[in-house]
């Protein structure tokens, strides 16, 4: 028998700098609350002018797994690994970390010199210990391979996991839930989560109630336990949602390295000083 998430918490965000400087929109005491994600970002939406697009230049991550997902403007990815390619709106850049990688990700030169708007996401997942050191690995998942589902005024762009019967192709470390939605007004989504599974809604368009609980524009739900969640929209909405497995191990984190020791991170930052992370 099926039953009903509710919303146990909200989440409000602040927006920061990150990177070279670009504006990021995030909810606040995200790694504490919420197993296996250890970041969200939303990064803009910024509109640049000619010349003003910023981005991450090279940077180091051990002990987990990045995930870009573009909504608009043109992102340039290249790492250690000698992997390179570029993000334009709907595309999906999943790094894995592991034992070490290092990577920027820049404007392209067109979104240099023509300016625009850049918005999207960026989500850290965290690993368990026994794959924190796996060889670093990046899937570049294209918006006409990413799965979209459409159904009673509801659109569900698939990154990881299941939405209305369509899979992602996605191959995750960790059961992982990524879905991108939008609503028409006065619409409906009833969503399986599996039970064992940590579940979050974060809103970045119009307004949804969760069992009784609106949920606006710049907040994060944290989800009750349950089987399922049942999402109404108050007014046209766009959110996303995530889901992953509590697990339930000690996180030592430094900047851009999560372990599960102090011993590990100081190891981590020896490793990148000496030229042997990646």
């Amino acid at each position: 028998m099926s039953s009903k998430r509710s919303v146990g918490s909200i989440v409000p965000t602040r927006t920061v700098l990150e990177g070279g400087g670009f504006k990021v929109r995030r909810p606040a005491a995200m790694g504490s609350l919420m197993s296996p994600f250890l970041l969200l970002d939303e990064m803009g939406p910024v509109d640049y002018a000619p010349g003003e697009a910023v981005g991450a230049p090279w940077h180091p991550h051990r002990g987990f797994e990045t995930v870009t997902y573009l909504l608009s403007g043109e992102m340039e990815h290249e790492d250690s690994a000698g992997s390179k390619g570029v993000l334009t709106p709907g595309d999906v850049q999943w790094m894995t970390a592991g034992k070490g990688i290092i990577h920027s990700e820049l404007p392209t030169k067109k979104m240099m010199d023509e300016g625009g708007l850049m918005h999207g996401f960026q989500i850290w997942v965290n690993l368990p210990a026994k794959d924190k050191m796996m060889n670093p690995r990046y899937q570049d998942i294209s918006a006409s391979e990413s799965p979209i589902a459409i159904k009673d005024g509801v659109w569900a762009r698939v990154v990881a996991g299941e939405c209305l019967g369509v899979e992602s192709s996605i191959d995750t470390v960790i059961p992982i839930t990524y879905v991108h939605v939008k609503m028409e007004k006065y619409s409906v989504l009833d969503k399986n989560l599996d039970s064992e599974l940590n579940g979050m809604i974060y809103v970045f368009k119009g307004a949804v109630t969760i069992e009784n609980k609106i949920v606006s524009d710049g907040s994060l739900a944290i989800l009750s336990k349950g089987s399922e969640v049942s999402i109404s929209a108050n007014e046209e909405s766009e959110f996303l949602i995530l889901a992953g497995p509590e697990i339930g191990e000690p996180i030592a984190r430094y900047g851009p390295f999560v372990m599960n020791t102090r011993e590990e991170i100081i190891q981590a930052i020896e490793d990148y000083q000496n030229g042997i992370l990646a």
